[in-house]
């Protein structure tokens, strides 16, 4: 570019046909937190498709997480389908400040921020557009005074729009892939994984979802599903397959009730275990 075209540049690239260093180089899209939040980690929830317990496992993690002494929140990205703030018992409103969002607190001390505390009545629906709907997400981030250890976002299903600026704006520490044994979801949850390879965010591994049902009388595993499938996927692309949870009602009667904190549950302990790190 020549010193008068620098000169007379209006810094707007789709009015401009020069090949400069601002159309050349790499663009970072990450987005600063709120200047008055700490975030010290931060972990994606991801799953292929829906109905996997994608927000079932970001529920439990986040538990986990709080039991072992951490300062944990979670940021429900599902916009169109949040349930996080119904899991842990949250009905009350957000309240926020002149410049800024302060998170809903449950009994056992883990921070939400969910579209569900900012909806007159929780059981309206989110009828928007995905330009919308990622720009709540954005200011879940940048505008929420967040004070944790850990930040878990539960991320809405698929690749879509949504996901993309979540990977692009929030640095992300890793991702954690949530499947269940169906052969279709096994297929579905590796566009999920091809996805974080391609925009460079690390995996942290997967976790497969209604692997098996425990028999009451005897404890025999029983694979409704089949096995293997998501061992065979985590395989192929050279991830940790950390935990295999299996169905357990009353563990779904608890997040029902709002109870999820009272879980016993400790199948995911080993994804925590790689969360948290040798040096904690």
């Amino acid at each position: 570019m020549s010193e008068a075209t620098v000169e007379n540049c209006t810094h707007n690239c789709s009015t401009c046909g020069e090949s400069c260093a601002s159309r050349t180089s790499p663009q970072s899209f990450l987005k600063e937190h709120h200047p008055d939040a700490v975030v010290r980690r931060v972990y994606g929830v991801v799953s292929g498709k829906g109905g996997v317990g994608k927000s079932m496992v970001t529920s439990q993690l986040a538990v986990l997480l709080r039991r072992r002494g951490y300062a944990v929140g979670i940021m429900d990205a599902d916009v169109t389908g949040p349930s996080i703030p119904q899991a842990f018992g949250i009905h009350e409103k957000a309240v926020g400040t002149e410049n800024a969002l302060l998170p809903c607190v449950s009994k056992g001390g883990v921070q939400v921020m969910s579209i569900n505390v900012l909806l007159d009545d929780e059981t309206d629906p989110v009828i928007w557009r995905g330009p919308v709907i990622g720009g709540v997400v954005q200011q879940f981030w940048t505008d929420v005074i967040w004070d944790v250890d850990f930040l878990l976002v539960d991320m809405p299903p698929g690749t879509g729009d949504v996901s993309l600026n979540v990977f692009q704006q929030i640095p992300l520490d890793g991702i954690i892939v949530v499947t269940s044994p169906q052969d279709l979801v096994s297929m579905v949850v590796e566009k999920a994984v091809k996805m974080a390879e391609k925009m460079g965010v690390p995996i942290v591994g997967l976790v497969e979802n209604m692997s098996y049902l425990p028999c009451p009388d005897c404890g025999k595993k029983i694979y409704l599903f089949g096995e293997g499938k998501t061992e065979e996927a985590a395989r192929r692309h050279g991830l940790a397959l950390l935990s295999q949870m299996p169905i357990d009602p009353a563990l779904a009667k608890l997040v029902d009730e709002g109870r999820i904190e009272q879980m016993q549950s400790t199948a995911l302990e080993p994804v925590v275990d790689v969360m948290v790190g040798p040096q904690e």
